[in-house]
């Protein structure tokens, strides 16, 4: 796969930041955060505007609470495990707000102060 090249949030001191569960690796802070009102497949989940640190996987049409989705699954750019996924099409109009946004599974998250 190569080398990986991760960003790194700016945080001033006191400052938290959400990392893998695995191997720490920042993913979002809080700033981001749109929404903590969202379910996964594990439990609670949060919808980011931004996340870093993670790549895409396949492209898929996946049914859910809200009604169909085009999404991909998120993978932690450092130890692959899938943490979520982004939002690309959503066909209900109701729920277009979610586009080009990034749902994160709680249970799959640690909290880190900076």
């Amino acid at each position: 796969m190569g080398i990986v090249y991760k960003k790194y949030f700016h945080a001033k001191s006191g400052d938290k930041v959400l990392v893998c569960q695995e191997c720490k690796t920042q993913f979002a802070t809080y700033d981001l955060l749109i929404s903590r009102d969202f379910h996964g497949q594990f439990g609670k989940a949060y919808l980011f505007s931004n996340v870093i640190n993670v790549y895409t996987g396949e492209t898929e049409d996946r049914p859910m609470r809200t009604g169909m989705h085009t999404v991909q699954d998120i993978h932690c750019a450092e130890c692959s495990t899938i943490v979520g996924w982004k939002y690309l099409v959503a066909h209900e109009q109701s729920q277009q707000y979610k586009e080009g946004r990034f749902i994160l599974e709680r249970t799959l998250l640690h909290q880190q102060q900076m």
